[in-house]
């Protein structure tokens, strides 16, 4: 049996450095790349209280994560893996851990912001969550600090 290994991409650059860490961790298997498009990110209306989605928002979103799926699959390439891509709309830990679940997942990495203090209580930490409610074991690559 393949292993799978789960890697939420986000915008950040840290969905590279949780991917080096998943072809180091994994010599071969499957990597399948989980683009998360939170509804929350959209814009809201003072006077209505609900969303003011514009109609190219989620296209916008699509097209971003199609960007670094295709950067990520050059290196799954270099390394030997194959890749599979999915993207999903809601609460990115919630569909993260919905999704290792549903794909037969063997082992989630992601990156993390590494965020500290007020604003990890105030953003939360959808690593955190994962590695709490996760079904399967969860790698977290983190920058390391140049201080």
């Amino acid at each position: 049996m393949a292993t799978r290994i789960l890697l939420p991409v986000d915008r950040s650059d840290h969905a590279e450095t949780a991917y080096n860490l998943a072809a180091d961790l994994f010599e071969s298997g499957t990597i399948v790349l989980l683009h998360v498009i939170d509804p929350a990110d959209a814009s809201f209306s003072a006077e209505t209280s609900v969303p003011n989605i514009p109609e190219d928002w989620y296209e916008t979103r699509q097209k971003r994560a199609e960007k670094q799926f295709a950067a990520l699959d050059a290196m799954a390439e270099d390394a030997g893996l194959e890749a599979e891509h999915l993207v999903e709309t809601g609460k990115p830990a919630a569909t993260i851990v919905e999704t290792a679940t549903e794909e037969d997942i063997d082992h989630i990495v992601m990156g993390s912001h590494g965020r500290q203090g007020v604003s990890r209580i105030l953003l939360g930490s959808v690593a955190e969550t994962v590695v709490r409610r996760s079904p399967v074991s969860v790698t977290v690559a983190r920058e390391q600090s140049e201080e």
